[in-house]
């Protein structure tokens, strides 16, 4: 089975059955300070697993891109990918555990024919107020399975949130394939990381609300939330060992066989670097599908990494010339169908590869000569100093990592806290914090939903007195400040800036009510609302409308009327990458 066809199974079993498909939402979160990207299928849902309504309904269904970068140095193994794609489907107050697992349960065995014996899944086991989940354990087996297929585990292994210090939270069922060998030991088990068992699919019941205190309280809304990881059902389905056999990796590897006149699989060093240049080209093509640029902070800077990372595997497997293009435009032919924004910004996704594969070539064997000074220099040491490091990434564009990886391949080590103390340093001299930010969830607090409505105030202002082409190209908020990045290829003036200010001002003066419509994705660009996304067709979205300052498409939350907001100051205007810029503002009460 490929990819398409499974997208297409799994979006059709649950419209089937009541569910409202919904198109992937950017790698870029949405106002969310909290992770770099979009790191799960639920991560764009998140406020309305809270409680806001959903413009398409209570059940949801979708197939979501998804980047974490947390294992990017595990990539190359059988199974770590940066990339990958999460099948969702989502119940908000609708149908719980009966149904979910009933669906769930159905679409494994009858749809895609996997023997119900191959199956094993999980329940939680109970811990303190909260009680054994008996009941997903009997659903379970009202489908014929058995005791010795069920498995009891705490909440590390069986709990899933709440995402932040308090908010909805609950026990998980998750599902795995058995491969049939023989247990490792007594207490083998899904927990068990012998390779007998594969995780295919996690249901989770927010069924409580933990409070400041720790309590927990059942939910009013109940939800369900799903995720079934596509790299790793394919795998399953064709029988392949890992995820890089599977079609999803197929024409990739077989261009970069092309490229390099070696096979894939010849042997295990050969097969690492092509597991790590497939992956960080198809999660780079994908990044900058969404309108990242190669940076020094940020997701620019995950997007500069994959990218040199990428580049020096490539350099391992002989190839020198300058070719990530031809590798990008196999990613853009086989998942456009997918996800369309990858058609639509193809030349800007070859020039901007192609730009950063050149300018790190140029540098490459420099910074290598260099690196190689650096361990003659520290001959008989262990570490690496900072200073030495930070100049590799200053002067050479050296990733750190991609130091760390150089210097344990010498059985040495970096001082990272020495580097990182000079990096944050010139950081703060160049341009200010970049930020990068802990895991987790954004907050919906009075605060952030006053500045979250300030976001599309100032995107108004700033086509009307700076540039009509003006479009968001990324926004961060915290409950200090709003963070909104453009395009630009200059400069504001400080007459646009004190225009842009006004303008906010006197629609915050006037006291505008913010108005929230529910309609189809082309009445409202009909209506000339703007967005971040475009490949949402046939499908209900919501529109904010503030009088005739702003029309956009967005998921919420806002205040009601824009007299809530009291003021809106901008702090700073400043560069964010080449043809980015970026304005940090703050809203309140001023003298």
């Amino acid at each position: 089975m490929d990819a398409q066809e499974m997208r297409e199974k799994y979006v059709d079993y649950f419209k089937a059955r009541g569910h409202s498909y919904i198109s992937s939402a950017s790698l870029i979160p949405e106002n969310d300070p909290t992770v770099l990207f979009t790191t799960a299928g639920m991560h764009p849902l998140v406020p309305y697993l809270l409680g806001e309504r959903h413009p398409a309904g209570t059940r949801l269904v979708d197939f979501q891109k998804c980047v974490r970068t947390g294992d990017i140095d595990e990539v190359g193994d059988a199974s770590h990918l940066t990339f990958f794609e999460m099948l969702g489907n989502w119940s908000l107050g609708d149908y719980f555990k009966k149904e979910s697992i009933g669906y769930s349960y159905v679409f494994l065995t009858e749809v895609l024919g996997m023997d119900p014996n191959s199956l094993a899944v999980t329940a939680f086991e109970g811990e303190g107020d909260i009680p054994r989940d008996d009941e997903t354990a009997s659903i379970w087996k009202s489908h014929g399975l058995r005791d010795d297929q069920i498995f009891f585990y705490g909440k590390e292994d069986n709990w899933w949130g709440p995402a932040g210090q308090t908010g909805p939270c609950g026990p998980d069922t998750e599902i795995f394939y058995d491969d049939g060998r023989p247990k490792c030991g007594p207490k083998c088990g899904p927990s068990c990381h012998c390779g007998k068992y594969t995780e295919i699919w996690n249901n989770v019941f927010m069924q409580y609300f933990k409070d400041a205190e720790g309590k927990f309280t059942p939910l009013k809304q109940k939800n369900v939330d799903t995720g079934m990881g596509l790299e790793r059902i394919l795998r399953i389905l064709n029988g392949k060992e890992t995820v890089y056999d599977t079609p999803l990796f197929a024409g990739i590897i077989g261009q970069i066989e092309s490229l390099s006149g070696k096979k894939y699989g010849e042997d295990p060093e050969v097969t690492r670097a092509f597991r790590i240049v497939a992956d960080h080209l198809r999660a780079a093509t994908f990044i900058l599908g969404d309108g990242v640029v190669p940076a020094k902070v940020g997701q620019g800077y995950i997007l500069r990494r994959l990218i040199r990372r990428a580049s020096r595997y490539m350099s391992k497997l002989g190839i020198e010339d300058v070719c990530m293009k031809s590798v990008a435009e196999i990613v853009v032919k086989e998942y456009s169908k997918a996800y369309p924004e990858l058609k639509a910004n193809e030349n800007f996704i070859y020039e901007n590869i192609t730009a950063e594969e050149e300018k790190f070539r140029k540098t490459l064997t420099k910074g290598l000569r260099r690196f190689n000074e650096m361990l003659a220099e520290n001959a008989g040491k262990e570490v690496l100093n900072g200073e030495a490091v930070f100049r590799l990434y200053d002067t050479f564009g050296f990733p750190v990592e991609l130091t760390q990886e150089l210097a344990a391949e010498q059985g040495m080590k970096v001082d990272l806290e020495d580097f990182e103390n000079r990096f944050k340093t010139h950081q703060e001299a160049s341009r200010g914090d970049g930020g990068t930010f802990k895991g987790g969830l954004a907050d919906h607090s009075e605060e952030t939903t006053k500045l979250h409505t300030a976001t599309h105030l100032l995107n108004a202002a700033l086509r009307k007195f700076v540039s009509p082409d003006i479009q968001q190209k990324g926004s961060n908020i915290t409950a200090e400040r709003l963070r909104f990045d453009f395009n630009l290829d200059r400069k504001c003036t400080p007459e646009e800036l004190a225009a842009v200010e006004k303008y906010v001002n006197d629609a915050i003066k006037a006291g505008i009510d913010v108005v929230c419509e529910e309609m189809p994705y082309e009445e409202a660009k009909a209506r000339g609302a703007i967005g971040v996304f475009t490949n949402k067709y046939g499908e209900m979205v919501k529109v904010y409308t503030i009088g005739d300052v702003s029309c956009e498409i967005c998921g919420g939350p806002h205040v009601k009327n824009t007299a809530e907001l009291q003021g809106f100051k901008i702090k700073k205007e400043e560069s964010s990458a080449a043809g980015i810029r970026r304005i940090k503002a703050v809203v309140g009460k001023f003298d």
